[in-house]
């Protein structure tokens, strides 16, 4: 048993050893810190990947690749250095490093709004070659840096008038490492690969937002990422990502976990290419629609629902889409989606109280009221359609 001294002691140093522990690092002598604590993905939010997607082992971030998708900071960033080292593990890989990123996904797509600077391994373009005969004049391997998604940027130097590629071919292949210095400032971008400048641009919007790691089919490692912030020069709103008001993702991109459907309808969901497609009965064959329930209820919250709808007929109005809220007992107040056209539509679907609002890219919100009947809680799930469609980018707040 320990004395009363001895255990004081002892009390004394678990808290001090804790407290430390919690603190964040201090600057090194050049000014950086660590952007990971080598330990797990603390600071970090997995943004559209399954669980297993990102991990940390002894010090370095594991990638698997799968689902395309972004890891990113809880916080933004405005002007600062980055210094990063990563390697590929096949052949070909493809990844990057998003530099003021939207804190979800854009419209459509599994990626975030942002500025890319590449990580692509030599494979890519050998394979390239092989395929068409002759070298890709769109893309290198050696450190390209763009705007994706609704980003922009003046690329510098070598340019196909989107892209900035780099003066010199620095990067080495699979599964050698390589080093990143990635220098953003007041809007502008420098990028140094394996310790020369060689890309980047100016006059980027956003010029502040979320750092993210990319997840993009292959598996790929990060290790010793650190940062130095440097002074803000002020970026104004409209240069500014949102911030994230708290989205959770309700789809990992890869399969089906934590959702729950009849299988035994005609009406069957799978997963394809990070999106939720249905699979509509043969021509005059009977079934019910049956719909795809997420197991988590919710009361007041708001949705974002991408969708993009099955094939119209020529000249056509594109087939309506539909989700269900308040669901229980297999049944929830139905919400159609009116997509814009052929292509990927976001709707943002806000249930508080009695009242459901439906925003869609833009146009003037369409406002209806639950039914009596309809509960204070209850599940968020996607509704089968006869005229098909496919569903991505499903995230979630509660209010």
């Amino acid at each position: 048993m320990l004395r009363p001294t001895l255990f004081a002691l002892a009390v004394w140093l678990l808290a001090t050893v804790a407290s430390h522990a919690a603190q964040p690092a201090h600057p090194d002598v050049d000014g950086f810190v660590p952007m990971f604590n080598g330990r797990d993905l603390s600071g970090w939010v997995n943004v559209n990947c399954a669980p297993e997607t990102w991990s940390m082992v002894n010090g370095t971030v594991i990638c698997t690749g799968k689902p395309i998708g972004a890891l990113r900071t809880e916080r933004q960033y405005e002007n600062f250095i980055i210094e990063v080292e990563w390697r590929h593990l096949e052949s070909g890989g493809n990844s990057g490093v998003f530099i003021w990123g939207s804190p979800i996904n854009a419209p459509g797509v599994p990626f975030l709004r942002g500025i890319e600077v590449q990580a692509l391994d030599h494979g890519y373009a050998v394979a390239y070659e092989r395929r068409t005969g002759k070298k890709s004049e769109s893309f290198t391997t050696h450190g390209d840096v763009f705007p994706i998604h609704g980003a922009t940027m003046i690329p510098l130097g070598r340019t196909n008038g989107r892209r900035s590629f780099p003066s010199e071919d620095r990067s080495k292949p699979s599964p050698e490492w390589n080093h990143y210095r990635i220098v953003a400032n007041n809007g502008s971008i420098r990028l140094h690969v394996n310790g020369k400048e060689v890309s980047g641009g100016d006059d980027c919007n956003y010029r502040k937002g979320y750092l993210a790691l990319e997840s993009e089919g292959a598996p790929v490692e990060f290790r010793n990422m650190r940062i130095k912030e440097l002074p803000s020069t002020g970026a104004a709103a409209n240069v500014t990502a949102p911030l994230d008001p708290g989205w959770r993702s309700l789809f990992n991109g890869l399969d089906l976990r934590g959702w729950q459907s009849n299988a035994s309808t005609a009406y069957t969901w799978s997963v394809v290419g990070e999106k939720i497609q249905q699979t509509t009965p043969a021509a005059g064959a009977s079934a019910t629609p049956v719909p795809l329930w997420h197991a988590t209820e919710f009361g007041d919250a708001e949705f974002i629902v991408d969708f993009q709808p099955g094939k119209a007929a020529d000249g056509a109005t594109p087939p309506e889409g539909a989700i269900l809220v308040r669901g229980r007992s297999g049944q929830g107040h139905l919400v159609a989606l009116q997509p814009s056209g052929a292509r990927f539509t976001r709707f943002t679907i806000t249930v508080q109280g009695r009242t459901v609002r439906v925003q869609r890219d833009g146009a003037p919100d369409q406002v209806t009221s639950l039914p009596a009947g309809v509960g204070a809680r209850g599940q968020f799930g996607l509704q089968p359609t006869t005229g098909g469609g496919v569903f991505m980018n499903l995230h979630a707040r509660e209010l």
